[in-house]
């Protein structure tokens, strides 16, 4: 109980800030707080948990009250401000799977991406680092919102690739492909993120495009 007291009031305070937003910034602002949602979890343990047993859930409680405490403080020192919460490009403390959400979170709103997609899950797979840069690769899993052309500038701009759709496969090109990606499917791109160190400590994305993907495959929800 104390854990859903916690969450619904870390719901209204964010609610209650987004609404001091308009058009852009509120979209913005929700897609950053779908972030922290995978952070969370990935932070805690969750990823891949939605439907488990509750007892399963418990080792992960001490950890979900901590992540909601402090948002919930963060946000109460923003003093009803949303600009010092929602809309900064904050650099990632750690090379992980949070550094790469946060990376494709950046080139998704460069790009208009937000009505077309939504990312579900990021996997960190690999990290290369040198003392002032890094490449993390990782698989970034998308969920279709809106319909778009498997082969067209939101295409290759959101998701990084054209994409063929017998074969499920990610393609170069697919030329005088009609097909469309739909709200059933869902895409899982494997890319190498390059990173550079900040002069104030954390890591700044200097990855700007999505594209070019190594592999990435399309797959339909039953």
């Amino acid at each position: 109980p104390e854990l859903a007291i916690a969450k619904t009031e870390l719901n209204e305070y964010v609610l209650g800030l987004i609404a001091k937003l308009k058009g852009d910034d509120a979209k913005a602002a929700y897609t950053e707080y779908a972030r922290w949602s995978r952070e969370r979890d990935r932070k805690c343990g969750l990823v891949k948990k939605d439907n488990v047993p509750l007892a399963e859930l418990e080792a992960s409680e001490p950890c979900l009250a901590d992540y909601m405490r402090l948002r919930t403080a963060e946000i109460v020192a923003a003093k009803g401000d949303p600009k010092r919460i929602f809309g900064r490009t904050p650099f990632s403390p750690a090379l992980n799977a949070d550094a790469v959400d946060l990376c494709v979170a950046q080139i998704h709103s460069a790009n208009a991406c937000d009505d077309f997609l939504a990312v579900n899950e990021v996997f960190e797979t690999n990290q290369e680092i040198t003392p002032q840069t890094a490449l993390v690769t990782a698989e970034v899993e998308m969920k279709v919102l809106s319909p778009f052309t498997a082969c067209s500038t939101v295409a290759s701009s959101c998701t990084g690739t054209c994409w063929d759709m017998k074969s499920g496969q990610a393609k170069a090109t697919t030329p005088g492909s009609k097909e469309n990606l739909t709200s059933v499917h869902r895409v899982r791109i494997e890319k190498s993120f390059a990173f550079q160190k900040a002069p104030g400590g954390g890591w700044r994305c200097s990855t700007t495009t999505l594209q070019p993907v190594e592999r990435g495959f399309a797959v339909s929800d039953p």
